[in-house]
């Protein structure tokens, strides 16, 4: 297996914590090099260069090195800043193209990706197109601009699909990209990169490519497509997501493509970086704890999150938290069908997290019909959501389909019980509460498979039965998935399994 000081990495990302993030792809682009760095690995990574980037507190330094792109008929100008991964020797590249990049503005309703309209409704820019197949050929521009030759070249979702693509057909007899191997990774297949036929143009590829085998998918250039065909083996995030996404109802349409490749189609569960989640050292948090102290001082953070969100503070009335961009995937319509059932108990409920107007109506008016038993932030709220997971009892996650998850972890970490729809990596890391996993001493939440509001309420009912009537069992209940190890480090050993086998010769 390859180990310390064997081989160098690129690891290519649209968006990096702690520079950009819109979802769990940055969290993986950001704490994945930094485990294998401290693996012994060689890592750098590249990324745009927002404006949220240049307007943080993070060090830049331009390297003042330029190179071009063709895009269509023009040759399209980028300049190279370069600083390093927080806490490691990761080095960071930003590639800077001030037209395609630095447009992202919060308080004026501007994104990475999209833009919001008047009446709230977001699109995506129209140019993501042309944006992303710059950066996935500027990305091996990088490479010689700065004499970094990696072994392995990891890059993640459509932003980058185009990346195996140009190093096969355009890069791969020059000098230094002969032997560079690729890992494609999928974090989430609902999000594909889909544009106009013609946009081919604007990649600078033979039309030879757009067949139905490789970059067209339905009359359409699809960048995720694109990566899965040509890297040289794919990842996803989780075990079970590798296997649902074969199938006609996970594999929005690419099921048959990733079937043809299901010998080179691995999972691999995301970690959790507990420097930043741990109850044990969260300073937004009211009161720290660990695995011994958690049922003292657990009860301060829940009375504190009472308090931010307006609600009575009671210590026995069940606190159930969700954090979750406010989209169908994550459930809410079953949520929205199962509260007023759920809520005529003695239970309270906090959101945190933003996105489709619907959804905001949706918990405006539960908010308004139970103001003592519902607390609803809209937008992104670091701080909050470390909040929410230490001072909720319950953690929802009633998703329609879910590639990894990242907060059902971090629930565990916190003592906080994770209800969650069976389905991707939320199957591979929560065991559901039963006779059977209860005296086994492996069970950590509860879990449901019918995607109905009726099977969401039997999860919740079970579990407050269990909070409510068996105090000492809940008490372990928490405390067995606070000891649960789904580190970075842990996880970065079997991305070595993976890049040894890609680095095979004859792969």
């Amino acid at each position: 297996m390859a180990t310390a000081n064997d081989h160098k990495l690129l690891f290519a990302a649209s968006e990096v914590v702690p520079f950009a993030k819109t979802g769990g792809l940055a969290d993986v682009a950001g704490s994945l090099p930094r485990a294998l760095s401290r693996r012994g690995w060689q890592c750098a990574i590249v990324l745009p260069l927002y404006h949220s980037i240049r307007a943080s507190k993070i060090p830049l330094t331009c390297t003042e090195r330029t190179f071009t792109v063709p895009i269509g008929n023009r040759a399209v100008t980028g300049t190279l800043w370069q600083t390093t991964l927080p806490n490691s020797p990761v080095t960071v590249y930003l590639i800077e193209q001030p037209q395609y990049f630095e447009r992202d503005e919060p308080t004026q309703g501007r994104g990475l990706y999209q833009f919001t309209l008047p009446g709230g409704q977001k699109r995506d820019y129209p140019d993501n197109c042309e944006r992303f197949i710059f950066f996935s050929r500027a990305l091996l521009e990088v490479l010689r601009l700065v004499d970094y030759w990696p072994d392995l070249l990891h890059v993640n979702d459509w932003q980058t699909g185009l990346t195996p693509v140009y190093l096969r057909e355009v890069y791969r007899n020059q000098p230094g990209y002969e032997h560079l191997r690729t890992v494609f990774t999928i974090h989430n297949i609902a999000y594909q990169g889909q544009f106009w036929h013609w946009d081919m143009l604007l990649t600078g590829l033979d039309w030879q490519l757009f067949n139905y085998r490789q970059l067209e998918f339905y009359g359409q250039l699809n960048f995720l497509k694109a990566g899965i065909v040509f890297a040289d083996l794919i990842s996803t995030v989780s075990p079970t997501y590798a296997k649902e996404i074969q199938t006609p109802y996970f594999g929005c349409g690419l099921d048959g493509v990733l079937a043809e490749r299901r010998d080179r189609l691995f999972g691999i569960v995301n970690g959790v970086d507990y420097s930043i989640w741990n109850p044990a050292t969260d300073p937004h948090l009211a009161a720290t704890y660990d695995v011994h102290t958690v049922a003292e001082r657990k009860p301060l953070c829940k009375a504190a999150l009472q308090r931010r969100y307006g609600l009575p503070e009671r210590r026995t009335t069940p606190l159930l938290g969700m954090v979750a961009r406010l989209v169908e995937q994550k459930g809410l319509d079953l949520v929205g069908k199962a509260a007023d059932t759920l809520l005529q108990q003695d239970v309270q409920l906090v959101l945190l997290g933003e996105g489709e107007a619907a959804y905001h109506r949706m918990l405006l008016d539960l908010r308004s019909r139970f103001p003592d038993r519902v607390g609803v932030v809209f937008g992104f709220d670091e701080a909050l959501a470390h909040q929410i997971e230490g001072g909720a009892d319950l953690f929802l996650m009633p998703s329609q389909f879910e590639p990894a998850g990242l907060n059902q972890l971090y629930s565990l970490k916190y003592g906080t019980v994770p209800v969650v729809r069976a389905t991707g990596g939320l199957t591979d890391t929560i065991t559901d509460y039963n006779p059977r996993t209860a005296e086994a001493g492996t069970a950590t939440g509860f879990s449901f498979v019918a995607y109905t509001p009726a099977a969401l309420l039997r999860a919740v009912q079970r579990a407050l039965e269990l909070y409510r009537g068996a105090p000492e069992r809940w008490l372990t209940l928490m405390r067995t998935g606070m000891l649960q190890d789904w580190s970075w480090d842990r996880i970065a050993a079997e991305y070595e399994k993976l890049y040894a086998m890609v680095m095979e010769p004859g792969l």
